[in-house]
C-alpha cells in the first residue's frame, strides 16, 4: 500500500504535472490542422483544457482520490479546486501546482470557489459569515473549524495564505 501511495505521489509533484502538461499540449497541438495551431485562440483553449485534465489527475493523486476534508473517494462527486484561481495565475508550473488546492467534494468546491469557505493554517475549515446559519448545516460545513484538511503541506501556506485574504 505504501509503495503504490510512494509511486503515486512521485506523479503528483508539481514539476511531474508541469513536464506531463507540455507535453500533452504538443500532442494535440500536433494533432491540429497547420494554420489552426498558429492561432493563439486555439492555442490557450488547448492549453487550459490539458491543464485542467492534468491538475485534476495531479491532486487525484495527491489526495489518494479521495476529498481533502470529508474523504469521500466518489470521483464524480469530486472537483479539483484551486487556492489561487487559475486565471490569476501567473505561470503554468502555479495553475499546476499540486498545493495550490485541494480536492474537494462538489458542495465543499462551490463554496471555496466563491471564497465562502477557506482554511486556516492548521486546516481548519473557515466559514463566511455570509453563510446563513441554518444553511451550513444543510451544506455540510456547520461550524467554522468543526471541519478539518486530512493534512496541510508547508507549501500549501502560501497558496491558502491569497485564499484567505479573499475570504469573504
Amino acid at each position: 500500500h505504501w509503495l503504490r501511495r510512494a509511486a503515486a505521489l512521485s506523479q503528483a509533484l508539481p514539476n511531474q504535472a508541469v513536464t506531463a502538461f507540455e507535453e500533452q499540449v504538443q500532442a494535440q497541438l500536433a494533432g491540429l490542422a497547420p494554420a489552426a495551431a498558429q492561432n493563439t485562440e486555439v492555442l490557450r483553449m488547448v492549453r487550459q483544457r490539458v491543464g485542467q485534465q492534468a491538475y485534476r489527475q495531479a491532486m487525484m493523486d495527491y489526495w489518494g482520490g479521495a476529498c481533502a476534508v470529508t474523504g469521500i473517494a466518489v470521483p464524480q462527486a469530486l472537483r479539483a479546486s484551486h487556492a489561487k484561481p487559475w486565471a490569476e495565475c501567473t505561470t503554468d508550473a502555479e495553475r499546476l501546482d499540486v498545493y495550490n488546492g485541494f480536492l474537494l467534494s462538489a458542495n465543499l468546491d462551490a463554496l471555496f470557489d466563491s471564497f465562502l469557505i477557506s482554511f486556516s493554517e492548521e486546516g481548519g475549515v473557515l466559514v463566511s459569515g455570509h453563510v446563513p446559519q441554518p444553511d451550513r448545516e444543510r451544506l455540510g460545513v456547520g461550524e467554522s473549524g468543526a471541519l478539518r484538511l486530512r493534512w496541510v503541506a508547508a507549501q500549501h501556506q502560501a497558496y491558502l495564505g491569497f485564499h484567505r485574504n479573499r475570504f469573504a
